[in-house]
Order: structure tokens, then C-alpha cells, then sequence
């Protein structure tokens, strides 16, 4: 680590049984305030892992999980809040009735799904740009890019819960992917 300020600041689990106690058995949301630093990518990957295992994902959606969160928090910190050590990052992770919803908000100065370069276009296929939003939009459920409430960019990501011994990796319909 190379600052001796905190990576994250205590986070509170909020109870849909009992709004503002600490993390209980029937917690349903997380929120975590992270530094605009790399070192917060492993931070946040590891949160998002344990909530994953605790609540029954298998190894494969665990991995597009923690990928599509790391790939999140690396936007942030970069093109977000353009390494603004002074710039937070905001992860909350909730347990719906369906699916855990994540999502990544920065300080920055947002910006428009639609000026992404397509990573894929042969104009495009040297470029690094847009190749995590490339990966979160294909290992999550659903994807979307909303301007957060106090300006920044929201990521808003969601993997549905699975059957046991289920094999469906596809969303229902097209719309999940852009919710």
C-alpha cells in the first residue's frame, strides 16, 4: 500500500427488517465507501465475492461477478475520478428477491454509454477503451449506465440468482441486458 489513509471507510448493512442496524441474517444491502486508489479494486472484488458465495452463486457467476466489479472500480478510479485521491467511489451491493444488484458510482464527470467505442470494430480493435464495459456487459444479466445523483457515472449491474443445476447463463430477453 502506498498511503496510510484507509481504502475504505466502515460500511453499513442495512436490514430490510430493521433500516440502519449493522449487518444481520436478513441484511439485503451493503454500501461501502471506497479511496479513488488501485488498491481498492482487490477491496472491492473481495466484498463482492464473499456476498456472492454467502448467497449461493456458483464459481463461474462468482468469477463474472468479481470481474464485471473489478472492471467497475478500475473506471472509476480512472476515468471517473481521474485518480482524484480527494474523489470517493461508492459500491453498494443489494440482495433483491431475484438477483443481486450492484452498483459502482464515481465523482466524475459521467459520460454517455453511447460515446463507448465498440472495443470490437476493426477501427477500434487496438484500443483499450471499452473493453470493460465490453466484459460487464457480457458476464452480467444486465447492464446500465446512469448519471449518479450527485453528478458522476452510476454503473448498474445485476446477476440473476440460478437454480440449482441450472445451465442458464443467458438473460431472458434482450431489455434485461439494458435495464
Amino acid at each position: 500500500m502506498t498511503s496510510t489513509e484507509p481504502l475504505c471507510y466502515p460500511y453499513r448493512a442495512f436490514s430490510s427488517r430493521a433500516p440502519g442496524r449493522w449487518m444481520t441474517a436478513q441484511t439485503k444491502r451493503i454500501e461501502v465507501t471506497l479511496e479513488t486508489n488501485l488498491d481498492s479494486v482487490d477491496l472491492a472484488e473481495d466484498i463482492t465475492l464473499r456476498i456472492a458465495d454467502a448467497v449461493g452463486f456458483d464459481e463461474e457467476d462468482r468469477h463474472k461477478i468479481g470481474m464485471s466489479v473489478r472492471e467497475g472500480v478500475i473506471n472509476a478510479v480512472q476515468y471517473g475520478n481521474r485518480q482524484a485521491r480527494e474523489k470517493k467511489i461508492f459500491l453498494t451491493l443489494e440482495l433483491a428477491a431475484e438477483k443481486l444488484l450492484i452498483r459502482v458510482r464515481d465523482e466524475g464527470a459521467g459520460f454517455d454509454l453511447a460515446d463507448v467505442p465498440d472495443p470490437l470494430a476493426e477501427a477500434n480493435i487496438m484500443k483499450s477503451s471499452g473493453r470493460g464495459i465490453l466484459l460487464m456487459r457480457s458476464f452480467m444479466d444486465q447492464f446500465a449506465v446512469q448519471r449518479g445523483r450527485n453528478g458522476g457515472a452510476e454503473l448498474v449491474m445485476a446477476k440473476h440468482y440460478r437454480p440449482a443445476g441450472s445451465d442458464d447463463s443467458q438473460p431472458s430477453s434482450a431489455a434485461d441486458k439494458e435495464e
